[in-house]
């Protein structure tokens, strides 16, 4: 078997904290250092995790080489991704990045940027990806052919108090990224532009809008249709949210939780296959090790995921505008807008090689 791979987690709070009982639950890797700015902080999430004797410090410079880590897990506010990761990848550590990767698709592209001039691995821990009834659903398009209509309803009214209520676009910043991202999953092709629009119900407790319609158009003519609110109380959806697609061969739904339904076009039953795998970030960091392990691409590299991002920044941009977005229009904007800021060194001059950015990314260049 082979040694376990040794992993210093940056970030310490709730999130971390849950990272901390997912590696802990994991052969495969070894938790060597906990970074956090607040140091009380990680050494009492060590303690509480069984890792009391875990060196902790406020910086991966103060552990990287002492510990001789093989990889980072960055589990900070967003905020904190695109510094944190970067000095990570500079450090020659492949880096398991929460989502989403960062608050802008410029930052993100700089981090695309940290990947290449490294040559290491920056992977976006998806979630929602790793669903055993959701991968299920997955096998039945497959298996339907071509998906012409993907739809999501996503109905929650949760009450986090602190900054998500006082968000401007609470629901498609914090929460919609999940959705947007399976939707590419389950297509299979890219987005090419979005409509959507925002708002906020009367009885929000929210100060942004916490209600959202967005309909993506997708290469190859699928569509996806998003309808979403946060403060929808009764009969609420699963947080994976509520999908139908169709094909010209038959429909399958899935309630985000259950085993998923399909029909083909004879209206015979199509079987299901739920497998066995890791579930949720338990998934992420398998496929963060077997692709260390074996050089594998994993399905949220990230140059892929760089779309993601910039589905959820075209929503929000079509929501104030009033008018579709090009997905392909976000991405150029915000290549311009990171080679106009982003210091003399490394980064800036990968970011300027690249003669398209939209290849980089995967994304059509023409449409």
């Amino acid at each position: 078997m082979p040694e376990p791979l040794r992993l210093l987690q940056v970030g310490a709070g709730g999130m971390g904290r849950a990272w901390l009982r997912n590696i802990k639950q994991n052969p495969d890797v070894l938790l060597v250092g906990l970074v956090d700015l607040d140091v009380p902080l990680a050494r009492s999430a060590a303690g509480e995790h069984g890792y009391a004797d875990v060196p902790v410090a406020t910086s991966v410079a103060e552990l990287a080489e002492r510990t001789g880590a093989d990889a980072v897990i960055d589990v900070t506010v967003p905020a904190a991704h695109p510094t944190v990761s970067v000095d990570a990848l500079l450090r020659g550590l492949p880096v398991l990045c929460e989502k989403p990767l960062a608050e802008s698709v410029r930052e993100c592209l700089t981090m695309v940027a940290a990947a290449e001039a490294s040559g290491k691995l920056l992977m976006v821990s998806q979630s929602r990806r790793y669903f055993r009834t959701g991968e299920a659903f997955g096998r039945q398009l497959a298996g339907l052919g071509p998906v012409g209509s993907l739809s999501c309803e996503f109905f929650k009214a949760p009450r986090f108090g602190g900054f998500r209520e006082q968000m401007a676009e609470p629901l498609l910043v914090d929460m919609a990224i999940h959705q947007f991202d399976l939707a590419r999953k389950l297509i299979g092709s890219e987005p090419l532009s979005v409509y959507c629009d925002s708002y906020n119900p009367d009885w929000s407790w929210f100060a942004g809008h916490a209600a959202a319609d967005a309909v993506f158009s997708f290469e190859g003519g699928a569509r996806f249709v998003f309808t979403g609110s946060w403060c929808a109380a009764g009969l609420e959806t699963s947080w994976n949210g509520r999908w139908r697609a169709s094909s010209a061969n038959g429909t399958a739904i899935w309630d985000g939780d259950s085993a998923p339904v399909a029909e083909d076009a004879s209206g015979a039953t199509v079987p299901v296959e739920i497998g066995a795998g890791p579930e949720e970030i338990a998934g992420s960091l398998a496929e963060f090790v077997q692709a260390l392990r074996t050089g594998a691409t994993p399905q949220t590299e990230v140059h892929s995921n760089v779309v993601s991002v910039a589905m959820v920044e075209a929503a929000v941009r079509s929501s104030a505008s009033g008018t579709p977005v090009r997905i392909a229009d976000v991405v150029s904007a915000a290549h311009a807008e990171a080679i106009e800021t982003v210091p003399a060194g490394v980064l800036l001059d990968v970011l300027r090689s690249w003669p398209s950015v939209e290849r980089v990314v995967g994304l059509p260049e023409k449409y």
